[in-house]
């Protein structure tokens, strides 16, 4: 017969001692917040962590990717209480937040009926979520974190699914939005380590977390040039560029190919890319592109995450 593990629930208080200094640290790197990006449907990107708000500060400020909505994050390792929401909507208000997201242990009814209620009489453009924030053990593995939402807009999935139906979108777009859905396939397909996320979105680049907040590995479609890509994105760190740079010759040796090395010292940001001929208007040509994009992206996650998070611990 076969040996099972037991699966047990864990108080949150054991892998974070504190809200701020430990879980809303977690929670802000990119691999973690993308773990509630997919459970929520939004891919958002975090801005700043106990962001002020008067006398108070919220704990995650952040921003939908593709709208640039404001969103609100407060987290509570504990049971909800009525500080915490009123802090929550205290928050949304001075920063005029579309998205409100509250994080607990455990939802009591009165909070989760409030949120419901703030739900049905705020107007069409505040989002409140309740999500429960759940640690998961088998025997003396390591700890799994999942969120459970409670609560969501009325008919935000189906909102989503209607705009999307109803924008015009041009054949670039729609093209686009169609490869991206088949590269997601194939990854699932082939067996990808890759968190590809559960959504698409009509547009020439597709973002994967490399475990930072201020950088994110990009995929991208050039139609004009008819050319495909993969690269490094650096928000705002010239220094982090610097130290990657510093090891040019390794990590290209550990990809296997010379990259474009882009500082754009006239910008905040940095790149760093692989490009190579590839006309995705050519659908024949799909599943090997898709093949090149999943077989770099590993080759990029191999050489640069590990790079990246010594750089940041440094």
């Amino acid at each position: 017969m076969t040996d099972l593990g037991t699966l047990k629930k864990v108080e949150l208080r054991k892998a974070w001692k504190h809200e701020a200094t430990d879980f809303t640290k977690w929670l802000a790197l990119e691999d973690n917040v993308s773990l509630l990006s997919e459970e929520l449907g939004i891919e958002m990107r975090v801005i700043q962590t106990e962001a002020y708000v008067g006398n108070f500060h919220a704990d995650i400020l952040a921003e939908e990717e593709n709208t640039g909505r404001k969103i609100i994050i407060e987290n509570q390792l504990e049971p909800t209480n009525h500080d915490h929401l009123g802090k929550l909507i205290t928050y949304a208000a001075g920063y005029e937040a579309e998205i409100i997201v509250w994080i607990v242990e455990n939802a009591r009814e009165e909070h989760r009926q409030a949120v419901e209620w703030l739900n049905d009489h705020t107007d069409d453009d505040t989002n409140f979520f309740l999500v429960q924030m759940e640690l998961w053990q088998i025997d003396d593995s390591k700890l799994a974190a999942r969120f459970h939402l409670m609560v969501e807009p009325n008919d935000w999935a189906k909102t989503i699914r209607q705009t999307t139906k109803k924008s015009t979108l041009t054949d670039t777009k729609l093209l686009q939005l169609e490869f991206w859905n088949a590269l997601r396939e194939y990854g699932e397909k082939n067996g990808t380590s890759l968190r590809l996320g559960r959504s698409a979105r009509p547009r020439h680049w597709y973002n994967i977390s490399i475990g930072s907040t201020d950088t994110h590995m990009s995929l991208t479609l050039n139609t004009i040039e008819e050319q495909i890509g993969c690269g490094i994105y650096i928000r705002h760190s010239k220094e982090l560029f610097h130290a990657l740079e510093a090891q040019k010759e390794a990590i290209e040796k550990e990809i296997g190919a010379s990259l474009e090395w882009m500082e754009l010292p006239e910008k905040q940001a940095s790149r760093i890319k692989l490009s190579i001929s590839g006309d995705v208007t050519k659908r024949e040509s799909w599943n090997d592109f898709s093949a090149w994009f999943i077989q770099t992206a590993e080759k990029f996650d191999r050489a640069f995450r590990r790079r990246i998070q010594a750089a940041a611990n440094d």
